[in-house]
């Protein structure tokens, strides 16, 4: 197992996926310096309602789908899945490496979005003391309601050769997000939108899907994860490479 963590980390570290990661989080900063209104009686939960909307309701479920393509990117090129099975490996220690990876990418770019929330506010000069469990309730949430949703995109990113292909997917079932959110009967089951219902501090939110308790919409995530996690991990385990 440590071997192919190794392994994977060489693939990845020196390319651009790194950069994909601060993206996001660098676009909601500068969007925050310049939507965020003078005199907000609390300017930090404001500025995490402006980061969540744009980068959990848009960027980081293609991040997800990125992430997940990228990691299987290598092993679709000249015959990578015989290499990597041929040796001594279990196609469940791989399957788990990988989505480990992607999760570990997602952390990233949760990370850097606190970050840069910090960071505004600082340059900003916000008022009132940093109220740490609201921002690192948001920035966990997010990483956790990412779970289904890597597992589905790894699934296809693994089902399909094509690089574009999984990413595609992808984008068209991320843009009914801004629909989906108000829909209390559909927004809490659709995995692009999760994590956009996880990040957003609640307490002005009180339609369509906002009306679902949190720990409704995590057991609702992680029984999500579990199907699609099994169902990608027995698609894995009968792919023939």
């Amino acid at each position: 197992m440590i071997g192919m963590i190794r392994s994977e980390w060489m693939k990845l570290r020196r390319s651009v996926v790194w950069l994909l990661a601060a993206v996001s989080p660098l676009f909601v900063a500068v969007i925050g310096i310049a939507e965020l209104e003078k005199g907000v009686q609390f300017p930090w939960v404001e500025v995490l309602s402006i980061a969540s909307a744009l980068h959990a309701m848009l960027f980081l479920p293609l991040l997800v789908g990125i992430f997940a393509a990228l990691v299987c990117r290598y092993e679709h090129v000249g015959g990578g899945w015989k290499q990597m099975l041929s040796l001594p490996v279990s196609r469940t220690g791989v399957y788990a490496v990988k989505l480990g990876m992607v999760m570990l990418l997602v952390g990233v770019t949760q990370l850097l979005l606190l970050l840069f929330i910090l960071l505004l506010g600082f340059m900003k000069g916000f008022s009132g003391d940093i109220p740490w469990s609201i921002l690192l309730g948001s920035i966990l949430g997010g990483w956790i309601a990412c779970l289904p949703l890597a597992a589905l995109q790894l699934f296809v990113s693994i089902a399909f050769q094509s690089f574009a292909a999984p990413l595609a997917v992808n984008v068209v079932l991320t843009l009914p997000n801004i629909l989906i959110v108000n829909s209390s009967q559909y927004g809490p089951y659709y995995p692009w939108a999760q994590p956009m219902l996880a990040m957003l501090p609640r307490d002005d939110y009180g339609f369509g899907a906002f009306n679902m308790s949190m720990e409704t919409l995590f057991i609702v995530i992680l029984g999500g994860f579990c199907v699609f996690g099994l169902a990608g991990w027995t698609y894995f385990q009968r792919k023939a490479v």
